[in-house]
C-alpha cells in the first residue's frame, strides 16, 4: 500500500507543478513522434523498397542498351539517345502522366476499401494508354524529319529514324505496363513488379549479349532488345494480376470499364499534362545542344548525365510513388494528419538520399563518363558537366515527392499550371539567355533550367503542402471516391 501512496503522490506532484508535467508531456510525445516515424517508415519502404528495385531495373534496360551502343560508335550512340531522350521519352512522359490517375484513384478506393473499383479503374487506363499510343504513332513514323526540323544533323537524324521505327513495340507495351504496375503498388503488392522488372533485365541483358556481341546486329539490334524485355514484364504481370493474385480488385474484364470514359479521360489528362511537363522539360535540353557547335560531343556527354540523373532519379520516382500511394490511402480513410505526416517522412528521407547522391557524383566526376563511352573527349566534356548533375540530383529528390502529394491529392490541374509557368515561361528562357545571349553553351543551358525553372517550382511546392488544410483534403477525397464509385454499386 505503501508504494502505490507513493505513486500516487509523485503523480499528483506532477500535475501540480507546470514544469514536470510539460516535461513528462514532451517525453510521451517524442515517444509518439518516433513510434509514429518508424510506423510510417515500414509503410512507405513497402511501397518504396520494392519499387525502387523495380525502377531502376527498368531503367537499366536503357543504360545497358546506351553503353553497348557507346561502345559501336559516337554516331550510335548519339542517335539511340536521341531516339530515347527525344522521342521516347516525349511518348512515355504522357503515358506515365496518363497512368498516374490511378494513383488517385486507385489509393483512394484502396484506401476505402472499394477494392472491387480497382479493377474497372485500371481497364478504363488501358483503353485510353492505348487509344493514345495510336495518336502518337507518327512521331516513330516520321521520326527522321521531325528530327532534322528541330535541327539535328542529317546523319544523327536519319539513323534515328530507323531505330525509332524497331522501338514501336515498346511504346505499346508501356500502354499495358504503366497501368499494370499502378494497380499492383496501390495494393502494396511491390514485390511482384520488383520481381517482373529484375526478371526482365536479366532477359535483356542475355538478348543484347546475343544480338549484339553474337549476331553483330549492330545499333538495330541494340534498340530492339528493349521490345523483348518490356513485353516480357508485361506479360508477367497481366498473368499475375488477371490469374488469382489479386481475388479481391480483379474481378474480371468488365463493360464498366467502357463506362464515364471521357470524365476518367479528364483526369487522365490533368495527371499526363503535369508529369509531362516536368518529364520533357530536360529532354528538351537534349534537343537545344543539336544546334551548337561539335553537336555529337555536346549531345553524347549530356545524355551521358541524363542517363545517370535518371537513374538515379528512380529513388525519387519510387518515393513520388510511395508517396502518392501513402497520400492517396489516409486522404481515402479519412485521415488528414496521417497523410501529412506521411508526405514529411517521405520526403527528409529522399533528401537524405539525394544529398548523399550529390556527393558521390562530385567525388567521382572525372570517372562516371568511362562507363558509357571509350572517346577522351566525351568523358571530358561529361567532367565539366558534373557539377550541375550534383545539383539536379539534389534538386530532384525533393521536388518529385512533392509531385507526388499531388497526385495523391488530386491536385494535378493546379500542379500543371505551376510545372507550365515556372519550367517554360521561366526556366527555358532564361536557359536560351544563357546558353545562346551569353554564350555559356551546354552549361549556360542547364544552369537557367536549373536555377531557374526547377528551384522556383520546388519551392512554390513546398509553400502549398504546408499551407495545405490537410483534414480538408480527406473529406474532399471520400466524396471523390463515392462519387467514382457510385456506378459500380449501382450494378
Amino acid at each position: 500500500m505503501g508504494e502505490r501512496d507513493d505513486d500516487a503522490q509523485g503523480a499528483l506532484e506532477k500535475t501540480r507543478i507546470p514544469l514536470l508535467r510539460d516535461l513528462y508531456t514532451a517525453e510521451e510525445e517524442d515517444g509518439d513522434i518516433k513510434r509514429e516515424t518508424w510506423m510510417e517508415t515500414k509503410k512507405l519502404w513497402r511501397i518504396v523498397g520494392p519499387a525502387i528495385f523495380a525502377r531502376v531495373s527498368t531503367y537499366s534496360i536503357f543504360v545497358i542498351t546506351q553503353a553497348f551502343a557507346g561502345h559501336l560508335g559516337e554516331l550510335e550512340l548519339a542517335a539511340i539517345s536521341i531516339v530515347y531522350n527525344v522521342i521516347i521519352s516525349f511518348n512515355f512522359g504522357l503515358l506515365l502522366g496518363l497512368a498516374s490517375a490511378l494513383e488517385t484513384l486507385c489509393g483512394q478506393a484502396f484506401g476505402a476499401k472499394k477494392y472491387d473499383m480497382l479493377g474497372v479503374y485500371m481497364q478504363r487506363s488501358w483503353i485510353v494508354l492505348f487509344l493514345t499510343c495510336i495518336l502518337l504513332l507518327p512521331m516513330y513514323l516520321f521520326a527522321s524529319p521531325i528530327l532534322k526540323f528541330f535541327g539535328q544533323p542529317d546523319d544523327i537524324a536519319e539513323l534515328s529514324g530507323i531505330i525509332a521505327v524497331w522501338t514501336i513495340p515498346t511504346h505499346f507495351a508501356l500502354a499495358f505496363y504503366l497501368p499494370l504496375s499502378r494497380f499492383l503498388q496501390c495494393q502494396l503488392k511491390n514485390r511482384v513488379v520488383a520481381f517482373s522488372s529484375g526478371l526482365a533485365l536479366v532477359v535483356h541483358i542475355l538478348v543484347c549479349c546475343l544480338f549484339v556481341n553474337g549476331l553483330k546486329l549492330g545499333v538495330i539490334g541494340t534498340m530492339a532488345t528493349i521490345n523483348v524485355s518490356w513485353w516480357s514484364n508485361v506479360f508477367i504481370l497481366f498473368t499475375y494480376s488477371t490469374f488469382g493474385g489479386c481475388p479481391l480488385t480483379w474481378t474480371g474484364f468488365s463493360t464498366e470499364a467502357f463506362t464515364k470514359l471521357w470524365e476518367f479521360t479528364k483526369l487522365s489528362a490533368s495527371s499526363g499534362i503535369m508529369i509531362c511537363l516536368e518529364y520533357w522539360y530536360y529532354r528538351i535540353l537534349i534537343v537545344m545542344t543539336g544546334n551548337m557547335e561539335d553537336t555529337k560531343i555536346a549531345v553524347d556527354s549530356l545524355s551521358i548525365c541524363m542517363s545517370i540523373n535518371g537513374l538515379e532519379m528512380m529513388i525519387p520516382f519510387a518515393f513520388f510513388a510511395g508517396t502518392g500511394v501513402r497520400v492517396a490511402n489516409e486522404l481515402g480513410a479519412g485521415s488528414g494528419r496521417r497523410a501529412r505526416f506521411a508526405m514529411v517522412v517521405s520526403v527528409t528521407q529522399s533528401l537524405i538520399i539525394g544529398i548523399i547522391f550529390s556527393v558521390l557524383v562530385v567525388l567521382l566526376h572525372d570517372q562516371i563518363g568511362w562507363i558509357f563511352s571509350s572517346s577522351e573527349t566525351v568523358i571530358k566534356a561529361v567532367t565539366d558537366l558534373s557539377i550541375l548533375l550534383a545539383f539536379t540530383i539534389l534538386l530532384n529528390s525533393v521536388q518529385p515527392i512533392l509531385s507526388g502529394v499531388a497526385v495523391g491529392s488530386g491536385w494535378q490541374s493546379f500542379v500543371a499550371y505551376i510545372n507550365l509557368g515556372c519550367y517554360y515561361f521561366i526556366g527555358l528562357p532564361l536557359g536560351f539567355v544563357m546558353g545562346w545571349i551569353f554564350k555559356s553553351g551546354v552549361k549556360g543551358i542547364w544552369a537557367g533550367m536549373i536555377f531557374g525553372g526547377t528551384a522556383i517550382q520546388t519551392l512554390i511546392l513546398i509553400f502549398i503542402v504546408m499551407r495545405c488544410d490537410w483534414e480538408k483534403e480527406a473529406q474532399k477525397a471520400n466524396v471523390h471516391v463515392r462519387r467514382w464509385s457510385v456506378s459500380n454499386s449501382r450494378n
